[in-house]
């Protein structure tokens, strides 16, 4: 049987794409068409509704925006909920809140099918290149079954026990992205404002010891102040909540991802929640400016 892919938006369709050119029987769909194009070139099929997918493939990914669009693609709370997943392995590849994940593989398993939570960690660039890093829970032999048919679009998978502990594990690592790609802001915003030559910048953190495939990314992107999207400041907004709300479920204190999440905040309301995770600077530079936007969408002094 076919493997489904539903959902290619800025990761899922150089996802699909790699699986397809890999020679995966491929089914996809996705709620705007043309985004189905480029991997129809590539080999795949394009069905006619997420339905199709579901009744010709024995395994479905799914690389959604948020939980509506997942419970609107797999029809849950309404009859043919178990008609979609009964006999089939739902791969749940976006990012959503642990409890969510947790109440949906229950309820899969109720209707007769198998659940594989799989969120990656990688933007749009390592999407392309096939070198994202999947992080697998769920029932043991559905994993093994889907974990190689992620080869060609993960550079390494890692087994993370029952689920939710592949997104609890995703929100560990984003919240040190998050962190990470915030203080760069921040540094840059140092350099510049102090009137620093930021190339020279740039360069001397190339030669250091705090040099990343991150850093390298994003000094680029600061440095030419190019926030064409790899990772949307939106998104990492979302997920900087989701992670906050899980810290706040186990009690736990979490100062810098409380920082982020209010500077994501301002820059999104700013009108820069489409532009990469850089464009967290706009609101760095705001509140230097004396114009930062507040939780209510209005400017006013910074906390």
């Amino acid at each position: 049987m076919y493997v489904g892919f539903i959902g290619l938006g800025v990761m899922g369709q150089p996802m699909a794409l790699n699986l397809a050119r890999a020679g995966t029987r491929l089914v996809v769909w996705n709620r705007t068409p043309g985004r189905c194009e480029p991997v129809r070139a590539a080999g795949a099929e394009v069905a006619a509704s997420s339905a199709e997918v579901f009744r010709r493939a024995a395994t479905v990914f799914l690389m959604l925006a948020d939980e509506p669009a997942v419970d609107a693609v797999l029809g849950r709370g309404t009859p043919g909920f178990a008609q979609r997943v009964a006999g089939r392995t739902v791969v749940h590849m976006g990012t959503t809140s642990a409890e969510y994940s947790r109440t949906l593989q229950e309820d899969i398993q109720a209707a007769g099918g198998r659940y594989v939570e799989a969120p990656v960690s990688g933007s749009r660039v390592p999407a392309e290149r096939g070198e994202l890093v999947g992080m697998l829970a769920g029932d043991g032999d559905a994993v093994t079954t889907v974990r190689p048919l992620l080869g060609p679009v993960c550079r390494e998978t890692f087994v993370c026990g029952a689920v939710p502990g592949a997104l609890q594990l995703k929100f560990s690592v984003n919240l040190f992205l998050i962190t990470v790609v915030t203080g760069l802001a921040e540094a840059f915003h140092f350099a510049e404002r102090h009137g620093l030559d930021q190339r020279l910048f740039r360069d001397v953190l190339d030669a250091g010891p705090m040099a990343s495939a991150v850093s390298r990314v994003k000094a680029s992107k600061l440095l030419e102040r190019d926030f064409s999207v790899q990772a949307a400041a939106a998104d990492v907004l979302k997920n900087n909540r989701l992670i906050a709300e899980a810290a706040r479920e186990a009690e736990l204190a979490s100062p810098l991802l409380d920082v982020c999440h209010a500077l994501y905040t301002e820059t999104v309301q700013q009108g820069h929640g489409g532009e990469d995770m850089a464009a967290v600077l706009r609101a760095l530079e705001a509140r230097t400016d004396g114009t930062p936007v507040t939780a209510q969408g209005v400017a006013g002094t910074s906390a």
